[in-house]
Formats: C-alpha cells, sequence, structure tokens
C-alpha cells in the first residue's frame, strides 16, 4: 500500500522557505481575503489568473488600505477564454508586460487551460515538480465548484499534487493508501471532513481526530465522515483509505 506525507508550508506567515518544493498559483474568479492570498502568492514561484481572476487580483490590490499594489503582484500569465476579463484590467496587466492569452477551446475550462499552461513550462524546464494551489476553487456557483472537485480528483493521476483553498477550508485528494498529515493548530481547524467524492464507497481509518474511524465504510448512501475536529494535542493526522476521498480542514488565517 503507498504511503504519503503531507505538509502546507504556503499558509505559514513570515518569509517563504525555497527548497525542494515548488508551488504555483492559479487565482480563479472568486473572491479571497488579501491576507490568505499575500500568503500562496508569497510562497509560489509561477502566478497565473484564469480569465475574471485577473479582475478579482486588480480590484483587491487597489483597496488595500489607499494603496495600489498592483505593480507588486503581476502575474506570470493570464489565459482563458477571456469573456470575463474586463477591458481596463487587461489594459492595465499588458502595459506592464503581462502576457495575456486567449484560448477558445470550448471543451476545456479556464482552469484547464492554466494546467495545461504549467504542464508546458514544466516540459520546458524538463523539472515537473511544480505543486499547485488553486484559489477560489471551493466557492461560487456549485457547476463550477463540482468541476473543480472532479478535474482535481482525475488530475491525482499525474503525480501532482493540488491543493484548493478558499478564505474558509483548504482541501485536497488523498489517493488510496496511508497519509501522515502535519497540522500546525494555529492554522488549521477545528472542523475537518473525509468526503467520498468520485466514489461509491470508501473504507476508512484514522487517527489524531476527535472521532475517529477504524475500518469503517463511507459513502453519500452511508456515513460521511463531516463535521469532525482536529485534536488539539495531535500534530499528525493518520488516514488510511481504500478508494481515492478527499480531506478537507477549516483555516484560520
Amino acid at each position: 500500500m503507498s504511503s504519503y506525507s503531507w505538509s502546507l508550508p504556503f499558509f505559514s506567515e513570515g518569509e517563504p522557505q525555497r527548497g525542494q518544493r515548488r508551488f504555483a498559483l492559479i487565482i480563479l474568479n472568486q473572491p479571497f481575503a488579501f491576507e490568505l492570498f499575500r500568503r500562496l502568492w508569497d510562497s509560489s514561484e509561477w502566478h497565473c489568473c484564469a480569465d475574471g481572476g485577473a479582475n478579482r487580483l486588480h480590484d483587491a490590490c487597489m483597496q488595500q488600505g489607499g494603496q495600489d499594489l498592483r505593480s507588486r503582484y503581476l502575474p506570470n500569465m493570464i489565459k482563458g477564454d477571456l469573456d470575463s476579463l474586463r477591458s481596463d484590467v487587461r489594459e492595465y496587466y499588458t502595459s506592464q508586460g503581462v502576457l495575456v492569452v486567449r484560448d477558445d477551446d470550448q471543451n476545456s475550462t479556464d482552469l484547464m487551460k492554466c494546467i495545461y499552461e504549467l504542464s508546458a513550462i514544466e516540459k520546458q524546464e524538463g523539472d515537473n515538480s511544480y505543486e499547485l494551489i488553486v484559489l477560489g476553487g471551493l466557492s461560487g456557483r456549485l457547476d463550477q465548484t463540482i468541476h473543480t472537485l472532479s478535474l482535481l480528483y482525475k488530475q491525482r493521476k499525474t503525480g501532482r499534487r493540488i491543493y484548493a483553498v478558499n478564505d474558509e477550508n483548504v482541501a485536497w485528494v488523498l489517493d488510496k493508501g496511508e497519509h501522515l498529515i502535519d497540522i500546525d493548530h494555529t492554522l488549521f481547524g477545528q472542523t475537518c471532513g473525509l468526503l467520498p467524492v468520485g466514489v461509491d464507497s470508501s473504507v476508512l481509518t484514522t487517527t489524531g481526530l476527535r472521532w475517529n474511524l477504524t475500518e469503517h465504510e463511507s459513502g453519500f448512501e452511508g456515513m460521511v465522515s463531516t463535521s469532525n475536529h482536529l485534536v488539539p494535542e495531535e500534530p499528525i493526522v493518520y488516514i488510511k483509505t481504500s478508494r481515492a476521498i478527499w480531506w478537507t480542514m477549516e483555516l484560520r488565517i
């Protein structure tokens, strides 16, 4: 059985640690808290706005204590079908040298187009080591949220680690196997959940939670471990799952 270890340094305050792990950030067309965004941005090496995500970035940077921070946070690229990108936003970022790419492929969403772009960059660099943070993927319209869940569930097969983030939560897919998750209780909790989205059911065993499971079947037609709690004295959560499932934690940022 495969084993995995997880830690999320991109939420931490302070100077980001550049090392073996490399992060990329894709900003979707959803509102976000600036402090959360700032931490994710500073921890990432590559930044991309998916279409209207550029509007969100632009406006957020204009509204910080009367300061214009737009030039501090210039993405590497804006990509999508550009049906949501405002003309003033496009004009500003173009004037700053940001690459704006229109992709009219109707068989892929703006998020997919940005992920494909990241893959192309990795291929060019000969290094496919980026972990991906998707900001905004867990809020807004339900159909868009389900698309994010579906896409990231399928993307696990590529081996890329992808984290979906909004102001309240962080979530990612745990593939079949055993998982050790480092928990910083100043950043996460107390609420967490194990969601069998994309499978009929999964058999779960956990430690480090308020209500642990032992070889317990979880599925939409039976038990789902929602509104579970992280235990303050436990620095690590252990999860064993027989199928790929979603893990989610509440954010305290």
